[in-house]
């Protein structure tokens, strides 16, 4: 039998739960979820969650594990540890959008759970719930996009454009001022200026690949539409009458990397009583394009000084432009940023101060590459108002465990040129391949035309394949008579391509005035294979440094080094075998941290025995062993050219692949590395003939670019070297472009000074 206060509770409990149902979270739109705490580790902290723009708490009544999992996977991580109750990562600030949050634990995100509904909670902050997962991604979170940020209402605003209003602006390829338009639901629509923000235009912008906006002349614009308005004949009076040609209002703060994520109202709130755009206009945009995107100036303005056009941030071994391996420049080196606490906010930081738009995704893990050397950021928790990546908090990269595999990267928005339509590939066995057609202004006419394969190399293979939108180029090829071209473009219509590799298409580079092609079209036009990953080969600067030492070694252990011409030309002029050479002995290890195996250019048909050491050589020339003064003259060569690629090493749980042995496959495997050890034959600089100094210990990897890399910046490594006839010191090694420009006088400056002090 029930006491009477125990009915009377049972019969209030099931009115509340009659009254207030548990409802379904409405879709979290830009659900973005977040650990906020003081303990700056990725994987736990207070859970918190974006709705309407606003950053809110979760209450921890009915909270556990299952809940926990799902906002872990949720996050990015693999599964929950635990959780924990009453603010003990710190009380939040704002709403509590959350309370009473049950999940199965199977949903995939919290938008799946029950609750109370948003800001239907009975909390306080002290009741903030924390969530601790385990530090492990999951296997497909590689990157955050755009996309993937938008909910329901960011999945109807499609695109922006610019619509060209002043004459002078209609002229350009490159529209950086007009109308603002969004896709909304297949349909583009104005956007009303009423209440329009300068923080609006900034997104706008961002997502146009501008970095940032300028204020525009709106009173001249406002004389323009009204004269519009009074024109009885003008379509446009009719059009600003229905609400299906507006979108009402818009409101941003200028951090979002995406209109969508802003508050976006499309209808006034009462429909289509009230006009979505009384008495306003258009609204208006001016955008200011990166350095890279801008028409190059008559006469070069102000000089500026080193330190303010020295970048200090960098993308490297992105496949377009705008994209790559996040480095940024510490202590005169550079270095990587690690993916923990990654995301849009920072990485459009990062796009901005280079001259980019705004983020269209930040990457985790790696994605584009492995970088060498120090990891100098981690936690990097940018608010989106800063003007550099520094200026954000975070922490040293190694506070918190991370490797190279957990570089960050980026892509960037990138303007429209229109570079892409000015060239394509015809006759090839897939959109990836086939000969090099551009159009280019002949006689005051654009002409289709073939590209003279005369100096037609790799980088400017790279160029193409990078305006085409299809990434690195694999193969640069001067032969292309199995392939047929575009009827009536047959006609070579640009000679003398000469690229520096960084240009954003062809027409940039530098080229002959009047066409002069040696050998005329047809076969011999220019063509390109292109691929979406390329290898990339690094030499382990620490290795080289450690191994170095002198050996002389006598003219009778020489011969087969001498018939590979690993030695001096003065060997050749030696009483053989009475004598001996000296020769600065090192170990080499090459690391392929690219995302394609390194393969060598030919088929196994043309590579060469050596008799004398028994093995087939697949490469040429792989590599330059140099010794040079400090001011660049070279003094000794190492002669190390023809190579048998092979992964002599790989990290656990990666297989090996290639193998010189038995006429094996050839190549490095991604991840793996090839050593040569210090003891092999040809592994050395022959400095007989050189005389005690300071040089520079100079070695390239693929000198002649003859397989293609997505950085050839890395593949140089220096070294101090110091001589003094009998010893020999190899100092401060270090791949090309790990110190910025003039660095290494600097820093033996420094290195000076500090010895002297006491």
């Amino acid at each position: 039998m029930w006491s009477l206060p125990a009915a009377l509770s049972l019969l209030m409990l099931l009115l509340l739960l009659l009254q207030a149902p548990p409802c379904r979270l409405q879709s979290l739109g830009t659900t973005k979820l977040r650990l906020v705490g003081p303990g700056s580790r990725p994987e736990e902290g207070r859970l918190e969650v974006l709705y309407q723009g606003q950053w809110g708490t979760v209450c921890d009544d009915d909270f556990a594990l299952q809940e926990a999992t799902v906002a872990c996977r949720q996050l990015g991580f693999e599964t929950a540890l635990t959780w924990a109750h009453s603010a003990k990562y710190g009380q939040g600030e704002g709403p509590i959008w959350l309370d009473n949050v049950r999940c199965m634990g199977t949903e995939s995100s919290l938008d799946q759970c029950m609750s109370n509904g948003w800001g239907v909670s009975d909390c306080s902050h002290s009741e903030d719930i924390g969530v601790v997962c385990h530090p492990q991604r999951q296997r497909g979170y590689l990157s955050e996009r755009v996309s993937n940020a938008l909910g329901p209402q960011g999945r109807r605003l499609e695109e922006v454009r610019l619509k060209p209003i002043l004459a002078s602006t209609k002229r350009h390829s490159l529209v950086t001022e007009g109308a603002v338009e969004v896709r909304y639901e297949g349909h583009w629509r104005q956007v009303c200026d009423q209440g329009w923000t300068r923080n609006n235009s900034k997104v706008v912008c961002g997502m146009l690949g501008f970095p940032s906006e300028a204020p525009v002349n709106s009173h001249y614009y406002r004389k323009v539409w009204n004269l519009k308005m009074k024109d009885p004949k003008s379509r446009l009076k009719s059009l600003t009458q229905k609400n299906s040609f507006w979108i009402h209002q818009v409101n941003c703060l200028g951090t979002e990397p995406h209109m969508a994520n802003c508050q976006v109202q499309v209808a006034p709130a009462r429909g289509k009583l009230r006009p979505a755009c009384p008495g306003g206009m258009h609204a208006v945009v001016s955008c200011v394009a990166g350095p890279r995107f801008r028409p190059a100036k008559a006469k070069p303005g102000r000089k500026e000084s080193w330190a303010e056009q020295e970048p200090k941030v960098r993308l490297r071994s992105g496949a377009q432009v705008g994209e790559g391996r996040v480095e940024v420049l510490r202590n005169h080196q550079w270095g990587t940023v690690c993916d923990h606490g990654w995301n849009l906010i920072s990485a459009s930081i990062v796009c901005r101060q280079l001259g980019f738009g705004s983020a269209r995704e930040a990457l985790f893990g790696a994605q584009l590459g492995q970088g060498l050397g120090p990891i100098h950021l981690s936690e990097v928790r940018c608010r989106g108002y800063e003007r550099t990546l520094t200026d954000c908090p975070s922490l040293e990269g190694s506070q918190n465990g991370c490797q190279h595999e957990n570089d960050a990267a980026v892509r960037c928005n990138v303007p429209n040129m229109g570079f892409q339509n000015q060239v394509r590939l015809a006759g090839g066995r897939s959109p990836e391949e086939g000969v090099v057609e551009v159009q280019v202004e002949v006689n005051g006419v654009q002409r289709w035309g073939a590209v003279c394969s005369d100096h037609w190399g790799l980088s400017e293979a790279m160029v193409a394949c990078r305006q085409l939108g299809l990434g690195f180029a694999s193969h640069a090829i001067k032969d292309t008579w199995y392939w047929q071209g575009t009827p009536g473009a047959g006609e070579v219509v640009m000679s003398g391509v000469r690229c520096s590799g960084t240009e954003l298409a062809l027409q940039q580079c530098s080229r002959h005035g009047p066409v002069h092609c040696s050998h005329g079209a047809g076969r011999f036009s220019a063509g390109v294979s292109c691929t979406d990953s390329a290898p990339d080969l690094v030499m382990n600067a620490q290795l080289v440094q450690e191994t170095a030492y002198l050996e002389d070694r006598p003219l009778s252990q020489l011969y087969c080094a001498h018939e590979e011409n690993c030695l001096s030309q003065s060997a050749d002029l030696m009483d053989w075998p009475y004598g001996h050479r000296r020769l600065l002995r090192f170990s080499s290890q090459i690391y392929n941290l690219g995302r394609a195996d390194f393969r060598p250019k030919t088929g196994r048909h043309s590579w060469i025995w050596h008799q004398c050491h028994r093995h087939y050589h697949s490469i040429e020339v792989f590599t330059h062993y140099d010794l040079l003064t400090l001011n660049g003259s070279k003094v000794a060569e190492g002669h190390k050219a023809s190579f048998c690629l092979e992964d002599t090493n790989c990290p656990t749980g990666l297989q090996k692949r290639y193998a010189c042995a038995n006429f094996g496959e050839q190549g490095v495997t991604v991840g793996c590395w090839d050593t040569y050890r210090h003891d092999i034959d040809c592994q050395w600089v022959d400095i007989t003939d050189v005389g005690p100094g300071n040089y520079i210990f100079q070695v390239v990897v693929n000198p002649k670019y003859e397989v293609a890399e997505s950085d050839f910046s890395n593949n140089m490594m220096r070294c101090r070297c110091k001589y003094d006839g009998h010893r020999v010191w190899l100092h401060n090694c270090h791949t090309g472009d790990s110190y910025r420009a003039n660095a290494e006088l600097s820093l033996e400056q420094e290195q000076r000074l500090r010895n002297n002090l006491i």
